[in-house]
């Protein structure tokens, strides 16, 4: 590494890094390869399942306490991001269970088509965004502050941008109503791929880049959502993949403290515990 990359990049080369680094990306793997292979075996056997099962069946949720990492580019890194696990992550699930390769097994297991990715980091996606530029199977939305790119904008499926200091309500607001967009949006009227079958779902997997750095306290995010606004939209996020019934991957994403690490550390937290509530409530009901 020179010391311009290591720059870009934000760390310092060491060894202890190119582990870390190494374990964040197989991390998201793990945890989608995870959730998938849950999902494909409930389908697999929802001829015997009970009828709360089978409308639960979609819930296998997994979530990675790291990650996230959506600067870097295929050839070089940026803003403390070296490789993008997402991208990694998705790219193993579209080579090892996509429709394509599935296509001997039953109907019920009929694979991957479309991937979403949701990153409601402050930053824009840029990484992401590059990475699956014209990619029909990986589909980009990233909604940050207008006023905080640190580098070039790229160009993802849906970008929206945010004005410094927005608050609450209006971060609420326009990310429920482009959620909702996403949902209406004909994706069943595209035709499918080499088998030329209609697409059955819009998306069969969503990621979820979590970054937290939106928060009012967050030294570098320039947005001010309140911890309320947090959980707001963790539960706007939530309530879409289910309706989308597809398996969901949670990752971290950017978080910085002015001086005092509580409302981050917190803020990080309510991602993870306000998933595990979600699914004892759906599991419950």
């Amino acid at each position: 590494m020179t010391d311009a990359e290591n720059r870009n990049i934000g760390f310092p080369w060491n060894l202890q890094h190119v582990n870390r680094t190494l374990s964040s990306v197989g991390g998201t793997v793990a945890a989608a390869c995870a959730a998938w292979e849950e999902y494909e075996r409930r389908l697999e056997y929802q001829s015997t399942t009970t009828q709360q099962q089978h409308d639960n069946m979609h819930l296998c949720w997994s979530a990675h306490v790291a990650g996230g990492t959506h600067h870097a580019f295929s050839d070089y890194g940026e803003g403390f991001c070296i490789f993008s696990d997402i991208a990694v992550a998705a790219n193993v699930l579209l080579q090892k269970y996509s429709h394509r390769t599935q296509q001997h097994h039953t109907q019920k297991r009929s694979g991957i088509r479309r991937i979403l990715i949701i990153d409601l980091d402050v930053h824009q996606g840029n990484g992401n965004a590059k990475l699956f530029d014209g990619n029909s199977d990986v589909w980009t939305f990233s909604m940050h502050c207008q006023g905080n790119y640190f580098s070039k904008k790229e160009t993802s499926d849906l970008d929206i941008e945010l004005p410094i200091g927005c608050g609450d309500e209006t971060y609420i607001s326009t990310l429920s109503h482009w959620l909702r967009r996403i949902e209406q949006h004909p994706f069943d009227e595209e035709e499918g791929s080499e088998d030329d079958t209609k697409v059955k779902k819009p998306f069969d997997l969503i990621f979820y880049q979590a970054g937290v750095d939106i928060h009012e306290d967050d030294r570098l995010g320039r947005l001010s959502i309140t911890s309320e606004g947090m959980s707001r939209r963790n539960s706007l996020v939530y309530d879409f993949a289910d309706r989308m019934r597809a398996p969901l991957v949670i990752t971290m994403g950017g978080g910085y403290p002015k001086k005092d690490w509580t409302p981050i550390i917190e803020a990080h937290a309510g991602v993870y515990w306000q998933a595990h509530q979600y699914l004892s409530q759906r599991a419950s009901s």
